[in-house]
């Protein structure tokens, strides 16, 4: 067995040049008052937030836990409220990022729950290894990505990420820490973290399956689409020929190319497909950052005007070309050129609206795309994908269907707008993504997802005081008196 090991030392960035850095405690342990929102910069909430890599101090907050509770928190990706606890405690868990070791043998990855995909993609690549499930970002922890149970553009060959976790450690409310697996006698308490996020507990270390490749790079297909009913036709014949595929469509045009877009669809590239400049270190990880955008933009940028230049800049530049070879960031995360890039949408922020419906109702996917168009609100960022099939998580959101995402400005009406999406979501059978939900209601969430009662069950027998709460569970009710 070929084992990795990793430095002990962990890094927490950000205490080490600030002279107006907070003071450790006596723990060593940094505590501060701080206002939270999501990636979405909405509903701002303010919360005592813990950051330490201290096990037993984390520990003991959750133990000793007030009447607010506490929840984990990430990197903050989530577009609402999920990693906020207006009052209570948040326990920053981005202190917590070792990498433990890689056994490239076997091809496993022992990591703490604060460690960033990026991370442990640029230590596993070397070795000819892979994080089998991506989102959009590689800028999130791997407990975010399984208390979300993210997916990627993958699912239909892949599934979720936690179907790719071998173990976990997790801390439940009595100060405990429990390691599960997703076939053991803590089963279902397994499937309800996975997707449940983080309200069954804290998760501090996982072990997690990756693939093998032969290069870093992808093989990639491109092609343009004049309207939405053509991405549909291709999308439905030839989708399982490729491991990866999404689509990019324009939302802002109007007419008979309404929907017109692209489908970027491929499979990770064998070290022939490279040409010879890029064999002589196929597995380079080649995902460089350019800028980040400073917090100096104002509300209402992106309007019709702005957002029909984008979209006709980014259609025209994406022609038809197949076996094209790409790094990541042109394949996969475009944008993680930029950090800090929600700031381009101004103080007011913006909300992502991702849904599933089953693969026989398209005449959703374009029923709401044409209610999106003519409500006047505009999206620049929007991503079709077809799932495979669910997991048994209840709270997990990918289900054999269609699932689609916009980013639309805050701005007056924009809650008629997803209040009407809501209803037809709810009519087709679908759902919304709770990673990515920061408006909907109470009712709707508990009609989307039948099996909340089943996962309310398992979360109330590990936390029978409710210590683990966070604006969206007190928003949907998902934790209960």
């Amino acid at each position: 067995m070929v084992t990795v090991r990793l430095p002990s030392v962990v890094s927490i960035p950000g205490l080490q040049s600030s002279k107006h850095r907070p003071v450790p405690d006596a723990d060593g342990a940094v505590r501060t008052t701080r206002r939270l929102t999501g990636w979405g910069r909405t509903a701002p909430t303010t919360a005592t937030v813990l950051r330490t890599a201290d096990l037993d101090v984390i520990a003991e907050a959750v133990r000793t836990a007030g009447p607010r509770g506490v929840i984990a928190r990430g990197l903050g990706r989530s577009y609402g409220d999920p990693a906020q606890n207006a009052g209570g405690l948040v326990v920053d868990m981005t202190g917590l990022d070792r990498i433990h070791d890689i056994d490239v043998d076997a091809a496993v990855a022992d990591v703490d729950a604060g460690c960033s995909l990026d991370k442990l993609l640029r230590a596993v690549v070397p070795h000819g290894l892979w994080v089998p499930v991506l989102p959009g970002t590689r800028q999130v922890t791997v407990g975010g990505a399984i208390g979300a149970d993210i997916h990627g553009g993958n699912h239909h060959t892949q599934g979720t990420f936690t179907r790719h976790v071998l173990s976990l450690d997790l801390l439940t409310a009595d100060g405990q820490v429990r390691t599960i697996t997703p076939h053991g006698p803590d089963r279902e308490l397994f499937l309800a973290t996975t997707g449940g996020m983080g309200l069954t507990g804290i998760v501090l270390r996982a072990k997690i399956r990756l693939d093998r490749v032969e290069t870093s790079y992808f093989l990639a297909d491109v092609e343009q689409t004049p309207d939405f009913d053509d991405m549909l036709e291709r999308l439905q014949k030839n989708d399982e020929n490729y491991t990866y595929s999404k689509t990019w469509f324009d939302s802002v045009t109007k007419g008979e190319h309404m929907g017109r877009g692209f489908l970027l669809r491929g499979s990770s590239a064998k070290l022939s497909d490279l040409p010879p400049e890029l064999r002589k270190d196929p597995l380079k990880f080649d995902a460089p950052q350019l800028a980040s955008f400073p917090d100096l933009f104002p509300s209402g940028m992106l309007n019709r005007l702005s957002a029909k230049a984008l979209n006709e800049f980014y259609y025209r530049k994406s022609k038809t070309k197949s076996g094209v070879v790409q790094n990541i960031t042109q394949f996969y995360h475009l944008l993680d050129l930029f950090a800090d890039w929600n700031r381009a949408y101004g103080p007011d922020g913006f909300l992502q609206y991702q849904f599933v419906v089953p693969l026989d109702r398209t005449d959703l996917l374009k029923a709401s795309m044409e209610a999106i168009v003519e409500s006047g609100h505009i999206s620049a960022l929007n991503v079709l994908k077809r799932f495979g099939d669910a997991n048994d998580a209840p709270l997990s959101f990918p289900t054999r269907g269609w699932t689609l995402a916009v980013d639309l400005p805050i701005k007056k009406g924009l809650d008629q707008l997803c209040d009407l999406l809501d209803e037809m979501v709810l009519d087709a059978g679908g759902r919304l993504y709770l990673a990515k939900d920061s408006r909907t209601t109470a009712d709707r969430f508990a009609r989307m997802y039948p099996e909340l009662p089943a996962w309310r069950k398992v979360r109330d027998e590990v936390d029978p005081e409710r210590k683990f709460v966070s604006d969206q569970a007190r928003r949907l009710q998902l934790v209960t008196d």
